[in-house]
């Protein structure tokens, strides 16, 4: 059975491991030491430091092992800089019915950062842009309703 590849920006990997790298260099051994001086106050049944810092130990597992597992499933796509075709890493910049512009990237799942303009390759508006080029109108279902848009530019560089 091979591994699900998971699509990911070289930035969205790159948060993961470094939030993976704290998690097992400065938490872990932190927590580890919590655990032991907890410890050495004696009675453990009713040591609140003790279950607090096993709670907190918990915790931190689960997400490396989460973190471990997102990781080693990335695929890093570097997103385009030019042409006039919508992919994932794509930077859009899209124009409703109304006029309004609006800026997308469409990335991976664990990088989606709505009120920054970074939306999941998964998102309805992303799966219907994929594919299109600048000039293209598409309608997309979204939560509020459908909604048409007019892709006025792609692939520029993302601040």
């Amino acid at each position: 059975m091979s591994v699900q590849r998971t699509p990911m920006t070289r930035q969205g990997y790159e948060k993961l491991r470094d939030e993976l790298d704290r998690l097992k260099r400065v938490e872990r051994p932190s927590i580890t030491r919590a655990i032991a001086e907890a410890r050495a106050h004696g009675d453990l049944s009713e040591n609140a430091e003790y279950h607090a810092a096993r709670e907190k130990q918990s915790f931190v597992e689960g997400r490396i092992a989460e973190l471990e597992t997102k990781v080693g499933a990335a695929e890093v796509i570097e997103p385009p800089t030019s042409g006039d075709r919508v992919t994932f890493g794509s930077t859009v910049l899209l124009e409703d019915e109304a006029g309004k512009g609006v800026r997308y990237q469409i990335v991976g799942s664990d990088e989606v950062e709505p009120a920054k303009g970074r939306i999941s390759v998964l998102a309805p508006l992303a799966r219907t842009l994929i594919g299109k080029r600048v000039g293209d109108t598409v309608t997309a279902q979204l939560p509020g309703g459908k909604k048409t848009f007019e892709i006025l530019e792609a692939n520029f560089p993302w601040e």
